[in-house]
């Protein structure tokens, strides 16, 4: 795996905007202000051409644009980092644009951004071998401001921090709009993380019942090669006790709406990836924006029977958009885990991954450690 060079003091960060660019508000101030902060702390700035573009379908310009504007500014030496202006909609059409070869042969360069950006973030590790950022796009740090989340995105860029834990709160409805572009995350909700162990315990109140091959009351060891634990927690009248959960492996990941479109690709070499990395074990880390309980069941499936999770050591799975949803007796936590059930690995689930921010950034390639005790966890990733 090839790591790139952190954001050092005085560096130049580029900007590109292969999915939305920042043309419209509330994202039109906000990354203008974000600007302002970024040269304030004595970085210098690259914008891209498309950056304020709004000429696309789904995409800030038209497929060849987006495309060339996204490899020519990760090849250029204009710039020491790369951050997406935002997510959207149909970027998967700026691949067939995108020289993923030059990318290759490049000196690596982090990008980071998170949603419709997984079509790089993803394919920049598993065809590349070139490690990314799962995080927060540019608007992001114009809010005024900033939640310790955007913080800890800055600190990953600059390489001065790699372990994060969860957050507080979270936000269910968003305040920002074009009068107020600057408000930080409105956070009212409790953050409660949920867990599903290979031995059958669970704290997931529709996961209870039918246990497939384990002892509730027992320690448990994952059977993924890259290895996950969790050991002690008691069963006391239904009550579970909290347990000690660890999960190691190599994290790769991103919105599932996108991963399950890649999936049968040509660029799906995610198998191939799998089994370069199967002593190390595969982290999934997995969150979903537009799809419904329903949807999300069958992007498990589609993944599992794509032979996607060969090697997995354990899954991390944000909280999805359609959060509280149930579906003809379904809800969020089934539509993951009756998929992956079989797999006899740890499971959280309700992670601050994804679009119900805040999210952590995540390094996409890393190796990582999880460890939780089923209130709180903490997420340590190595360049290794």
């Amino acid at each position: 795996m090839k790591y790139p060079e952190f954001l050092s003091p005085g560096g130049a960060i580029g900007f590109v905007a292969p999915s939305f660019g920042c043309a419209t508000e509330p994202y039109l101030s906000a990354f203008d202000n974000a600007q302002r902060k970024w040269r304030e702390m004595g970085y210098r700035l690259r914008l891209g051409p498309n950056c304020y573009a709004q000429e696309g379908v789904g995409i800030s310009n038209t497929p060849p644009k987006c495309g060339e504007e996204l490899w020519q500014s990760y090849c250029s030496g204009d710039s020491d980092v790369l951050i997406s202006c935002g997510g959207g909609e149909l970027m998967c059409e700026i691949l067939d644009y995108v020289d993923f070869a030059r990318i290759r042969q490049a000196r690596p360069k982090w990008y980071m951004g998170f949603s419709d950006n997984t079509n790089m973030t993803f394919l920049l590790t598993t065809l590349c071998d070139t490690a990314s950022i799962y995080g927060p796009c540019a608007a992001a740090f114009g809010m005024e401001p900033w939640h310790p989340s955007i913080g800890d995105a800055m600190e990953l860029l600059c390489g001065r921090k790699l372990q994060f834990g969860g957050y507080e709160k979270w936000e269910r409805e968003w305040l920002k709009d074009e009068e107020h572009p600057l408000l930080p995350y409105n956070v009212t909700e409790p953050s409660v993380i949920k867990y599903a162990l290979p031995d059958g315990r669970t704290n997931v109140e529709s996961l209870r019942g039918e246990q497939h091959g384990g002892n509730a009351a027992g320690a448990a060891v994952a059977d993924g090669v890259g290895g996950g634990a969790a050991a002690g927690g008691e069963v006391h009248g239904g009550e579970v006790s909290a347990p000690q959960i660890e999960l190691r492996g190599r994290l790769l990941g991103g919105c599932m709406d996108c991963l399950v479109n890649l999936l049968g690709t040509k660029y799906d070499q995610v198998t191939a990836f799998a089994d370069r990395y199967r002593d190390d074990g595969i982290l999934w880390f997995l969150e979903s924006c537009d799809l419904n309980v329903m949807s999300i069941r069958r992007a498990m499936w589609q993944m599992e029977h794509a032979g996607w999770f060969e090697h997995c050591s354990g899954f991390l799975i944000g909280r999805p958009l359609c959060h509280g949803q149930e579906m003809m007796g379904l809800d969020q936590y089934g539509a993951v885990y009756e998929t992956i059930r079989k797999y006899h690995v740890p499971v959280l689930m309700d992670l601050d991954i994804g679009h119900l921010s805040p999210m952590m950034p995540l390094i996409c390639g890393s190796m990582a450690q999880v460890v939780s005790d089923g209130v709180k966890y903490r997420v340590e990733m190595s360049l290794r």
